[in-house]
């Protein structure tokens, strides 16, 4: 149970860091700390977390992170569902904390409430199929990344650092095309909370990270397959 609380508590901390940084900061005027500061607070829940929680949990917050481990070897079949059920549920209520805290401004305005979305939704306009693509191709080196960060080759320490490099990374890279979710759990949280249009397309937000996750572990077998 220390391993799911974690969990919990470590997506709960991500989804409140890292939404909480685009619904409440982002688009203030003058002061606002834009697509750059997102991205930035997303690759500090995680450093962070991974400080805090990395050596009870391993630190995944992220249900396509659970299953890369998994299918790379790194995690226990009987611990999967679990981890995925902490997540989402921990990712709820950051959500939930979020929203109780900006709905107590006057002229409070849901807005897209940091949600992932494809074309209308999208931040850009970005299509379905580009919206697929970089999900899928960037969850897939973020598992590259984790897998060998964590690596007993690796250097030591650093890996809670060239994670949250990582996700900010990436955020850099495509909050313009999705509003980045890599992370199922953390597309299902505001989904809820936004609703409507948000949940009929979350579905992509669980399938392309999964495909993502699976693909990034087997690259990272393959790579570090030993040579006979």
């Amino acid at each position: 149970m220390k391993k799911y609380t974690a969990e919990f508590i470590g997506t709960m901390w991500l989804v409140l860091g890292g939404c909480g940084s685009a619904v409440l900061a982002a688009g203030l005027p003058d002061v606002g700390i834009g697509y750059v500061g997102v991205s930035l607070a997303f690759g500090l829940t995680v450093f962070t977390m991974a400080c805090a929680i990395g050596h009870i949990s391993g630190c995944h917050l992220n249900p396509a992170v659970s299953v890369g481990l998994f299918v790379a070897g790194k995690m226990e079949k009987k611990d999967l569902a679990p981890y995925v059920i902490a997540q989402v549920l921990g990712g709820i209520l950051g959500a939930g904390i979020l929203y109780l805290i900006a709905s107590g401004q006057p002229d409070f305005s849901k807005g897209g409430f940091a949600s992932n979305g494809f074309g209308e939704h999208s931040p850009e306009k970005y299509s379905m199929v580009s919206v697929l693509v970089a999900e899928i191709v960037l969850t897939a080196v973020f598992l590259i990344v984790i897998l060998g960060a964590t690596s007993e080759k690796a250097p030591g320490m650093m890996a809670p650092l060239a994670i949250g490099l990582c996700l900010t990374l990436i955020h850099l890279i495509s909050i313009p095309v999705s509003n980045t979710s890599v992370n199922p759990a953390r597309s299902t949280a505001t989904a809820i909370f936004q609703g409507g249009w948000a949940l009929g397309q979350v579905w992509l937000f669980w399938v392309a990270p999964i495909i993502g996750g699976v693909i990034g572990a087997l690259i990272h077998g393959f790579l570090n397959k030993e040579e006979k």
